[in-house]
């Protein structure tokens, strides 16, 4: 598989998730991959090596291919430094820097709590100039992470961190749950332009079978509550929802997340 330019590829994975592949000149690196079958075929169909192994964080639907990929490929895995992986060669925590020449590609790592208590991100910028940010499970496509191991206050940081990344960054998180999402974040703003436009071409796409991702990180800054708890009406919406006058921007988020746990 020879290309001028590395390539970004979403590989389904059990009934949801995306594992990220990028290639470039019969090399690849994969993220997050939960299951090996999904990678091996792609690296089979494309004629690819692959050389490294980046994780976000612990749970087996992200981790569970990892030692059957190594097994098979010899790749290098990456992963976060706290928490417990099925291999690690580089742990990694906030400030660090992974250099994968292979796909041509220089990745920084943030640590974004509160999904897990370890859980990482990595941030770069692909040969084209586009940067991405590998965000896991702590950023999705109108939505979040659920809190099982972190805190509000960890979490609102983390999203501080991802939403601060230049507004073109594409968001490569780890689920298709854009849908359940976005109409979720329509009833918290009902009169959100973005957002009902982002709604319907969201449907379009899976009404076709196409992934909704990646994402931006403009897009959502302009529609995804849990990174717009600052604004008025959605501070507004989630108060009337939990009952009270939520005033600070983790007690919105807070009332956010429980909303949306709720939500059927």
């Amino acid at each position: 598989m020879t290309m001028a330019n590395t390539q970004l590829i979403p590989l389904p994975a059990f009934t949801d998730n995306y594992i990220w592949m990028l290639c470039k000149n019969g090399r690849a690196v994969v993220v997050d991959p939960g299951q090996s079958a999904p990678v091996e075929q792609a690296l089979e169909q494309h004629g690819l090596t692959l050389d490294s192994i980046l994780l976000t964080h612990h749970h087996h639907d992200h981790v569970g291919g990892v030692l059957a990929l190594q097994q098979r490929t010899g790749a290098v895995v990456y992963g976060p430094a706290s928490e417990t992986l099925p291999a690690c060669d580089h742990r990694l925590r906030e400030g660090d820097t992974v250099q994968l020449p292979a796909v041509d590609l220089q990745l920084s790592v943030f640590d974004i709590p509160g999904h897990t208590a370890g859980h990482i991100a990595y941030y770069g910028q692909l040969d084209t100039g586009i940067p991405l940010v590998f965000c896991g499970d702590t950023l999705f496509a109108g939505g979040c992470g659920r809190l099982f191991e972190g805190t509000p206050v960890q979490m609102v940081n983390s999203l501080g961190k991802l939403g601060a990344l230049p507004p073109s960054t594409l968001v490569c998180c780890a689920h298709e749950y854009t849908l359940a999402n976005l109409r979720w974040a329509l009833h918290v703003e009902p009169d959100n332009a973005v957002l009902r436009q982002r709604w319907e071409a969201a449907t379009r796409l899976r009404s076709l079978g196409q992934p909704t991702l990646p994402s931006t990180i403009q897009a959502e800054l302009d529609s995804n509550p849990f990174l717009r708890a600052s604004q008025a009406l959605v501070a507004k919406a989630a108060s009337a929802y939990a009952g009270s006058q939520l005033k600070s921007e983790v007690d919105v988020f807070t009332g956010l997340r429980e909303w949306k746990n709720n939500f059927k």
